[in-house]
C-alpha cells in the first residue's frame, strides 16, 4: 500500500480546534507501530496553480496567492491567511493528487481486480472548499482537483467519492452538481455544519447521537449503490470526528464502530476491484490522541483488506 505524506502538513495556524499537529502525530505513530514499514512511503508534490484551475475560479486563487482575501472569505474559510498556509494547502492538495495517481498507475496491472491498489494520504479530505470561495478549514478541494487531473490526463473516466466525515460534503457536491461521471455519497450529521447542503448523488443525514449500530445499519445499504455506479477509482473521506469524543460531532460512534465502518468500505472496494484512495479528512476529538488513534487504525484495517 502507498502512504503519501509530507512533514509540512503541520501548518502554523495558531490555537485552533483544528491541530494540524495530528497529521505528524499520525505519521509517528505508523512508525512506532510498525505499520509505517508495511508501505511504500512517497513525498508529496505541491498542486500547480494550473491543476488547482481545474476547479476554482482564477479570481479565488489570485485572492489566495495575493493574500486580498476578504474579512467574509477569511470567516467563512477560519482559517488565518498566510504563504505558510497557502503552500500547506497546494502540498496537501497535491498529496491527493499523488495518491490518486498511484492508485490507478498501480491498478494497471493485470492482476488489480483481484488486489486493487490502495493509496493512503495523511492528509486531505478538504470536503468544504467551492470553486469561488473557501470554507471550513478547507481552502482548495483537494478531491475534486484530483478528480478532474484523472480526467483531464485520461487516466479515469468516472470516480465515486464516500465521504463518512461527520459534516456534510458540501463544496464537493455543488462542485460536481449536474456531473454525471461523478458519484458523490455522504453520510454526516444532518443538524451540524454546514447549514447549507447542497444535493449530491446520494445524501444521508443522520440524527444527533446516531451510534455504531444505526450508522453502520445505514452504511451496509448505501455501499452497494456506489459501487453500482462502477467507478474507476473511489475517494473514502475516513474522517474522524463521528467519534463520539469529538468537538465539532455530535454522533455517537465507538472507536470499534469507527473500524468496523473502515472495514466495511475497504472490503467493498476490494470486492468490487476498485481503486482506492484514504484521506484522513476531518477529527477534533478532545483528546488529540484519540483523533490519532482512530486515523491510525484506518491505516492498519486498509493494510489487513489488503491482505
Amino acid at each position: 500500500m502507498y502512504l503519501v505524506y509530507s512533514p509540512a502538513y503541520h501548518i502554523n495556524i495558531g490555537r485552533h480546534v483544528f491541530q494540524t499537529l495530528k497529521y505528524e502525530l499520525v505519521h509517528r505513530r505508523l512508525g512506532e507501530s510498525g505499520l509505517r514499514a508495511r508501505c511504500h512511503e512517497v513525498a508529496p508534490e505541491p498542486a500547480s496553480w494550473d491543476d488547482l484551475a481545474l476547479v476554482h475560479t482564477a479570481e479565488y486563487l489570485r485572492k489566495v496567492r495575493e493574500g486580498d482575501l476578504t474579512p467574509t472569505d477569511l470567516a467563512e474559510l477560519e482559517l488565518p491567511w498566510s504563504p505558510e498556509v497557502v503552500e500547506g494547502f497546494r502540498l496537501m492538495t497535491g498529496g491527493t493528487i499523488r495518491a490518486a495517481r498511484l492508485a490507478i498507475e498501480h491498478a494497471r496491472g493485470p492482476h488489480h481486480r483481484h488486489t486493487p491498489t490502495l493509496a493512503a494520504h495523511l492528509g486531505g479530505g478538504l470536503h468544504h472548499a467551492f470553486a469561488n470561495h473557501g470554507e471550513g478549514f478547507c481552502l482548495f478541494n483537494d478531491v475534486a482537483v484530483a478528480i478532474h487531473v484523472l480526467r483531464r490526463d485520461h487516466r479515469i473516466d468516472g470516480a465515486a467519492i464516500v465521504d463518512l466525515d461527520v459534516h456534510h460534503g458540501n463544496g464537493t457536491a455543488m462542485i460536481f452538481d449536474g456531473d454525471h461521471a461523478v458519484f458523490t455519497f455522504s453520510m454526516h450529521q444532518q443538524h451540524n455544519y454546514p447549514i447549507f447542503k447542497p444535493r449530491g448523488s446520494l445524501d444521508i443525514g443522520l440524527l444527533d447521537g446516531t451510534g455504531d449500530t444505526t450508522y453502520l445499519h445505514m452504511l451496509a445499504g448505501a455501499l452497494p449503490k456506489v459501487f453500482a455506479f462502477h467507478p474507476d477509482i473511489v475517494f473514502y473521506l475516513a474522517g474522524a470526528d463521528p467519534y463520539e469524543d469529538d468537538q465539532l460531532g455530535g454522533l455517537a460512534l465507538t472507536k470499534g464502530g469507527l473500524r468496523q465502518r473502515d472495514r466495511m468500505v475497504l472490503q467493498a472496494a476490494r470486492a468490487a476491484g476498485v481503486p482506492l484512495v484514504i484521506l484522513l479528512a476531518g477529527g477534533y476529538a478532545r483528546r488529540v490522541e484519540d483523533t490519532v488513534v482512530i486515523h491510525c487504525a484506518t491505516i492498519e484495517e486498509a493494510l489487513a483488506v489488503r491482505g
